[in-house]
């Protein structure tokens, strides 16, 4: 318990949504509040020539895309928070799911003008499978979209989940004036702005103060006052607890290109949002109190610096302190390693640090050594579970182009697909290579990647193949299996064994016939 106070002023959640939400923006609000940064870079803007301080990676910056899920610390009100701005686009749904095996809470990012989008569904499934808590934020909300009505009841029904508004927006699109805080009592007036600093809040301890008409008009004050009754009869206070269950979801509205209802967002959560949770593991549960310390590898990024070949793992601290140049055990190899440079992060930007404690990001200096999942602790056998890898839905063989670049194209293969953004498969008994990935898009940051990187060029051959899915069972059986469907198997990177279907009849027909072999879809089994 010796390590209390650091872990309750620790906060660790992810931005999540749909692309093109305005999930970067916000973080970079966030880190105008926290003074981690001066002044946003805007993203799609051709006058600034910065690009958004989470996107580091040069295909991020040349389609204004984030790839990659990017770590950032910054203070604010004496909290530390951890924030991790994760991909929107679904190809690189993988990376995200991850993500958020490692965050206690997450802030879910909707457009005000498309509401709830396909991406959106999928991400939230993932947060009921752990019960994550999630704060909505509506943005957009200078834009002309949908109603703010008609917008929670298709949250409500689309995500299924309660919602429970803590600001109320006045008016939306050109005639936007403000939000109103339901939580404080006061009415916030912006005025588009870049600097974080600006505020123009005014105190209204009620409602029917003539203070209001004056600051926003007769006819909205009306309308206000009439939607603010409503909600407090349908929704009263907001319990604490449903929300650190998974079960409501506060929503805030406003517009975080222009800095509206941002700071009442971020002052909430440092108010009400998790503090480190306890972790499972295949021996029970890690309370992040124990005084010993643990922490899982949950993602790889190769090349953080292009000028430094380095490969950075990122590890989520669990439990007791971690301490630079201090011996731990990896589990997975059952060796002892030690870090004498472990990093915190502001994007692409590190500082070496010597100690962190539970909820934090470390990034540790990789030369190969780890895989994602991989789990570090002071001597204790045990796993934390959880960490799985989908069945690929798209397959593609790789043609190398240069022969002379052959072991650059192996290394290049095997680095990239340990950051977990594709999954490398190769023929049993053979050396052909299919890559498996979630999306399209993955591919062609794959190819590029490799020529840049690692000067190996690519072409690749789309393969009809319907899913992955791994194989196991009967040790007789199994060879059998492979005997007669030789064409069809592969093994994965870790050398276990993968079954590619045709199609979904040919996989329902092999499961019919081989009902001693089981068929799985995750490779978390």
């Amino acid at each position: 318990m010796k390590y209390l106070n650091e872990i309750e002023r620790r906060k660790t959640f992810a931005i999540i949504s749909h692309p093109d939400a305005g999930k970067t923006t916000l973080t970079e609000k966030f880190l105008l509040f926290g003074g981690a940064i001066q002044t946003a870079g805007a993203v799609k803007s051709n006058k600034i020539k910065k690009g958004a301080t989470s996107d580091f990676m040069e295909i991020e910056r040349q389609r204004g895309i984030s790839v990659a899920t990017s770590v950032m610390t910054f203070e604010y009100r004496d909290m530390l928070i951890n924030l991790l701005d994760t991909p929107g686009h679904k190809d690189f749904a993988e990376d995200t799911y991850r993500t958020l095996t490692a965050v206690d809470s997450v802030i879910l990012v909707i457009d005000s003008v498309n509401g709830v989008e396909e991406q959106t569904r999928r991400l939230m499934e993932v947060c009921r499978m752990r019960d994550t808590p999630v704060i909505v934020f509506v943005n957009k909300m200078d834009r002309d979209g949908k109603f703010p009505f008609d917008l929670l009841d298709e949250i409500e029904k689309e995500l299924n989940i309660s919602l429970h508004p803590l600001t109320w927006p006045i008016n939306m699109g050109k005639e936007f004036k403000g939000v109103y805080n339901l939580y404080d009592k006061s009415l916030n007036l912006f005025t588009p702005g870049q600097k974080g600093t600006d505020e123009n809040s005014v105190p209204i301890a009620n409602l029917s103060d003539q203070l209001l008409d004056e600051k926003v008009g007769v006819r909205d004050a009306t309308q206000l006052r009439e939607d603010v009754e409503l909600l407090e009869g349908v929704y009263g206070e907001l319990e604490t607890d449903d929300y650190l269950k998974g079960k409501v979801a506060p929503v805030f509205f406003g517009s975080a290109v222009n800095n509206f209802g941002v700071k009442e967002m971020l002052d909430t959560f440092i108010r009400i949002a998790p503090t480190p949770e306890p972790r499972k593991t295949d021996k029970g549960v890690i309370a992040p109190t124990e005084d010993r310390f643990s922490g899982f590898i949950f993602k790889i990024h190769a090349n953080l610096d292009p000028r430094h070949r380095d490969r950075i793992a990122f590890l989520r601290v669990c439990s007791g302190k971690f301490e630079r140049n201090k011996n731990y055990r990896h589990v997975r190899l059952d060796k002892d390693v030690r870090f004498s440079a472990p990093y915190s992060f502001m994007a692409r930007q590190k500082e070496v640090i010597d100690d962190a404690y539970p909820g934090d990001v470390v990034g540790l200096f990789d030369t190969g050594n780890f895989k994602i999942g991989d789990t570090l602790t002071e001597g204790e056998q045990f796993y934390f579970t959880g960490m799985p890898s989908f069945s690929p839905e798209i397959f593609k063989e790789v043609i190398n182009k240069d022969p002379m670049k052959t072991k650059q194209l192996e290394k290049g293969l095997r680095q990239l697909t340990d950051e977990g953004v594709a999954q490398l498969f190769t023929q049993h008994g053979g050396n052909r290579k299919i890559i498996g990935c979630v999306g399209d898009l993955q591919f062609e940051v794959i190819q590029y990647r490799l020529l840049q990187e690692y000067g190996a060029s690519v072409n690749f051959v789309p393969m009809a193949f319907y899913k992955a899915c791994w194989i196991t069972g009967e040790k007789k059986k199994v060879e059998d299996f492979v005997r007669f469907k030789q064409a069809n198997i592969m093994e994965d990177k870790d050398g276990h064994l993968v079954y590619l279907a045709q199609s979904e009849w040919f996989l329902n027909t092999e499961r019919q016939n081989n009902p001693d072999i089981e068929f799985h879809f995750t490779s978390e089994f």
